[in-house]
């Protein structure tokens, strides 16, 4: 219970989780911290952060949850086992990720892999994640980052679409919910085509990219969606916004833990195999 609140951060979310009622999870917490003596949570406005002692904790009770997995699942020398979480962005999770990452799986029998797409940046350090896949690479924390590939971008829509831009009319535009205004590709969009129509809007590159397919717009997608896809075609219009860095991240003190190491190098290799799909 106490894992499950310092990662979800409040008490309904981790109740949820767990599928109890959030009284049992604050009652169980209070017995947690008296039987140590320590204080390991402070009360928010937002929500619930970890103390000193609290992030201690936290690293404990997540060894014990990685050794209760990989003995719950039985031993075998050297084999990936127990469960790794991965977070990534959706256009990464549905338009790369989720295709590739089953077959790790169903390779070693003993290895769960939680696949979670988000455009928020989770927190390693507080053990929301194993593994993230990320545009930017956190400044502080016990973060090793390994740059996977360079990401490229452009608009692409049906050979219809595509046709009416090459004629010269205007065409509509797929993009983010305006409540994803301040991601950098918004704001490009912003700067560039300010007075184009949005036609659609959806959180999530892959989804934009199906969207596409119906020749309701363009859609500024990666390469590794739009170029992948037989019903799109690339489309011209000048400018695009510059590539960007995608970065693995994992926590230092994880280095020799066997199974995040063997998944993060597979993920490595996945991407190292198809580097040209991104550009």
């Amino acid at each position: 219970m106490f894992l499950a609140l310092a990662r979800q951060g409040s008490l309904s979310a981790a109740a949820r989780m767990l599928s109890v009622n959030h009284a049992t999870v604050a009652r169980r917490l209070r017995a947690l911290e008296d039987s140590l003596g320590e204080t390991l949570v402070e009360r928010r406005p937002d929500g619930y952060i970890l103390t000193a002692a609290g992030m201690q904790a936290l690293e404990a009770a997540s060894e014990m949850e990685q050794a209760a997995q990989v003995l719950s699942r039985g031993l075998q020398a050297g084999a990936p086992s127990g469960l790794v979480r991965i977070s990534s962005s959706p256009g990464l999770c549905g338009g790369f990720l989720i295709s590739r990452l089953p077959a790790l799986a169903a390779r070693y029998p003993r290895l769960d892999i939680d696949l979670a797409p988000t455009l928020r940046s989770v927190s390693l350090e507080r053990h929301e994640a194993d593994i993230a896949l990320r545009f930017d690479v956190p400044q502080d924390g016990d973060i090793v980052a390994r740059r996977l590939a360079t990401v490229g971008y452009g608009f692409y829509g049906t050979q219809a679409v595509c046709d009416a831009v090459e004629a010269g009319r205007e065409v509509a535009f797929i993009g983010f919910n305006e409540a994803d205004a301040h991601l950098s590709q918004e704001i490009w969009m912003t700067r560039h085509h300010p007075r184009a129509r949005v036609a659609f809007r959806a959180n999530d590159q892959y989804l934009q990219s199906i969207a596409a397919r119906s020749g309701i717009g363009l859609a500024l997608l990666p390469h590794y969606i739009g170029r992948v896809d037989p019903a799109l075609q690339p489309c011209d219009l000048g400018a695009v916004p510059p590539s960007r860095e995608v970065f693995l991240l994992t926590r230092g003190r994880d280095r020799k833990h066997a199974s995040i190491r063997a998944v993060a190098e597979e993920v490595a290799h996945m991407f190292d195999q198809e580097r040209d799909v991104f550009r």
